[in-house]
């Protein structure tokens, strides 16, 4: 599923299949991205008695990032490329999981960083009520030559 004027998630990210855990883009500027997630009993990581647990929302973010530097790889005419995230900072949960039928909104802004090492501040809300539901600064790297088999769009240097 996309968003009006932007490729489809599987696209812009390195994971595939399953792991692919956002469901659109719906949002992309020179330094933010906005994607949705759907919950349903069909998830990943759907825990079976009510929902998705919280500590997910810090996959939803990186997946974010990624997703920021796979439009801008795009935009670049470069090859989308594996990252890692290196590690969280400030990491609030204010819910103790997402239920089916909710939709989140995460947004990732780059905060600092080029090349291969980047920081970004994360948000999760809850797309209708607009409630913070999880915040974190990511710290991630680029894997220079490390290319996503099967997706094209990589930034050159730049932040993701």
């Amino acid at each position: 599923m996309t968003g009006p004027g932007y490729p489809g998630i599987e696209e812009v990210l390195p994971q595939t299949g399953r792991m692919v855990l956002l469901t659109r883009i719906v949002g992309h500027s020179q330094e933010r991205t906005t994607c949705a997630v759907e919950i349903s009993t069909t998830s990943p990581f759907y825990d079976g008695q009510g929902g998705v647990p919280a500590w997910v929302a810090l996959e939803y973010m990186a997946q974010c990032v990624a997703a920021h530097g796979g439009l801008r790889a795009r935009a670049a005419g470069d090859p989308v490329t594996i990252g890692f995230l290196l590690g969280s900072r400030s990491v609030a949960l204010h819910t103790a999981g997402f239920r089916p039928g909710q939709e989140l909104e995460v947004e990732a802004a780059h905060l600092w960083g080029e090349h291969d090492f980047f920081s970004f501040t994360c948000t999760v809300r809850d797309a209708r009520t607009r409630v913070t539901l999880a915040e974190a600064t990511l710290a991630v790297a680029r894997a220079a030559g490390a290319e996503a088999p099967g997706v094209t769009g990589r930034g050159s240097g730049e932040a993701p």
